[in-house]
């Protein structure tokens, strides 16, 4: 796990991991809308008002609620060419995302974006809303997540689900929560999640306090 040292040189922060839909951006209007075009392309009825409230898991999980299964790999590959011209354009930055990235780089640290979503779609949606982070790993969900937690090194993992919870459990990483997806703030404490905020917007803040007290772990540790 990363940690902050102090050796005569400047603090490094550390890595932190981000979750992508509902944590740091708001991709339901866009996966409606990419779901609409399924139905109305395949013939199969899917209530796509539902499928956004329970973002999270795995396409292949949420498409198999609506196709046979002989047809859900299909399906969710035809999902994944539709997704960049219904998808990336009507997603929004949530409250403090940008902040939230922005400050663990100018600490020193790397922004490192794990998520569930097919990871060249994430990475469009990154780029079209001009978050910079410095990597992007996806199709990854749940405990599947830890591997690249560790691989990145990442001392913190911010999510909005119970499965990044589980995530960052896994990686031996801090869970930080949002309630923006589909959990509130008593599920994701229940859940083990380690600090719940209100929203990114309250991130530059938290980390501020949690790389001033690393700091000084590792101060008294070199004494």
């Amino acid at each position: 796990m990363t940690t902050l040292e102090s050796l005569g040189s400047p603090v490094a922060g550390p890595a932190v991991g981000f979750d992508l839909d509902m944590t740091l951006i708001d991709t339901r209007p866009g996966i409606r809308a990419a779901y609409q075009r399924l139905s109305a392309e395949t013939g199969v009825e899917i209530d796509a008002d539902l499928v956004v409230t329970r973002l999270g898991p795995p396409l292949e999980d949420e498409i198999a609620n609506w196709f046979p299964a002989e047809q859900v790999e299909e399906a969710a590959n035809r999902y994944r060419a539709l997704y960049p011209a219904c998808a990336i354009a009507p997603a929004t930055a949530l409250p403090g995302a940008r902040e939230a990235v922005a400050a663990v780089r100018a600490a020193g640290g790397r922004a490192v974006v794990v998520t569930g979503k097919w990871e060249p779609n994430a990475k469009l949606h990154l780029t079209h809303l001009g978050i910079e982070v410095d990597a992007v790993i996806g199709n990854v969900w749940a405990e599947g997540k830890a591997l690249a937690l560790r691989e990145h090194g990442a001392a913190v993992y911010v999510g909005d689900h119970l499965g990044d919870v589980r995530g960052a459990r896994a990686a031996g990483a801090l869970s930080v929560t949002v309630p923006t997806g589909p959990y509130d703030a008593q599920a994701l404490e229940e859940a083990g999640a380690d600090v719940v905020l209100p929203d990114l917007t309250a991130f530059p803040a938290w980390f501020a306090d949690y790389c001033a007290a690393e700091a000084g772990e590792a101060d008294t540790a070199l004494a």
